[in-house]
């Protein structure tokens, strides 16, 4: 790949013809229109969530004759260059100086550029910018991608996966998925963790119609120009979970609600049922992992080790099994209840504590409660064969 530094463009040159798309969060172009300045291998804009501060501060630097590091384009023809590395620099100069934000001035005034002191614009302005001008292959300036956004704010998986399979499935991915003004949004934020800028939501609806195989299938579709199939399959998962949960609790967030989708969508649930089913649980003190709550419905409220039940606390224990040692002397029996009934050598045995294991006498799954009187010791094999029995 051959590089040519560039020492005589300034942020005024950089600046002629720069547009911001408001709705899709990024900046198009500058240089009079032969910049792409952010093209689709590109992550979105994200200097200005943080509450501005990543492009309040690049105004800073500039104003204080901080240089604000090397900018890297790829020369595509003779008259079009692309942003290789430096488009969150570049596109915060351009909204600073076609006034989207401001910044306070030394007496803590907000400050738009248009009603800045000529002084100063033209310090901005004039700034020269150190920018190395890329040639090579496609591989091989995608390669180089990689690894200069190693340093900074890093690459997300998926805004990596992006870079390797730009082209016009990526593109409409994005429109659907990376768009933070997109309404269904907030719909999709009930489920799913993360932002749009940051291609989260792409990123999700790629895992769940790949089955997790997210570069393969972007590398089998990466020509395709609909989206047709990612955007039914995702679409099915949200309608999916939104109709058997109706009651929207924070837990629900995150979930992997793509494997939950392919293992339960066939089964019939009843959404009136679910939802007091969802709230009993929730009310129910001795459960300390609610996010295992949905999977446990879905499984047919069996499996108890999603939900962690509250276990017996050392008090309890101890207690309960000096108990039933008493007990156990006295009747010249196990000081396990299960071992006292049965026919074999440990029908009289006497267990340590550290040989035995707390458990429900009343399954907790079947109204028992995690207290003193619905606990008895076991010794360690029979309460792993007793289950929820």
């Amino acid at each position: 790949m051959k590089t040519i530094l560039k020492t005589t463009i300034t942020v005024k040159d950089i600046c002629e013809g720069f547009v911001y798309n408001e709705l899709e969060g990024k900046g198009l172009y500058g240089l009079s229109g032969k910049l792409t300045i952010q093209p689709e291998y590109q992550r979105n804009y994200i200097y200005a969530s943080d509450g501005g501060k990543r492009e309040i501060a690049v105004i800073g630097s500039l104003l204080k004759d901080y240089p604000i590091g090397l900018i890297y384009f790829n020369k595509v023809s003779e008259n079009n260059l692309e942003v290789l590395d430096g488009q969150q620099r570049i596109t915060s100069v351009g909204r600073f100086v076609t006034d989207k934000f401001a910044i306070k001035d030394e007496n803590g005034m907000e400050q738009y550029f248009g009603g800045m002191a000529k002084d100063k614009k033209a310090k901005i302005l004039e700034t020269k910018l150190l920018i190395y001008e890329c040639e090579g292959t496609e591989s091989q300036i995608k390669e180089w991608f990689k690894t200069i956004n190693i340093a900074g704010v890093p690459l997300s998986d998926q805004e990596l996966l992006n870079a390797v399979y730009s082209g016009p499935f990526v593109t409409l991915g994005k429109e659907e998925f990376s768009n933070s003004q997109n309404s269904n949004i907030q719909k999709w934020s009930v489920y799913i963790s993360g932002s749009a800028n940051r291609q989260d939501f792409m990123e999700r609806a790629l895992d769940w119609v790949s089955n997790g195989n997210i570069g393969d299938y972007m590398s089998r579709h990466r020509k395709d120009k609909n989206i047709t199939e990612l955007k039914k399959y995702f679409n099915s998962v949200i309608d999916w979970v939104s109709g058997i949960f109706t009651d929207i609790e924070s837990e629900m967030r995150g979930l992997e609600w793509g494997r939950l989708y392919e293992e339960y969508h066939k089964k019939a649930y009843e959404s009136a049922k679910v939802s007091k089913e969802v709230r009993k649980l929730y009310g129910d003190p001795y459960i300390k992992n609610r996010k295992g709550i949905f999977e446990y419905i879905l499984g047919g409220s069996s499996d108890t080790k999603l939900l962690e039940v509250r276990v017996f606390d050392e008090a309890i224990k101890r207690s309960t099994y000096e108990s039933q040692i008493d007990k156990a002397k006295k009747k010249e029996e196990s000081n396990c209840p299960l071992c006292a009934v049965g026919h074999d050598a440990n029908k009289s045995k006497i267990w340590s504590f550290a040989e035995m294991d707390a458990d429900h006498v009343a399954a907790w799954s079947k109204g028992g409660t995690t207290s003193a009187k619905n606990c008895q010791m076991l010794c360690k094999t029979h309460n792993r064969a007793k289950g929820n029995r």
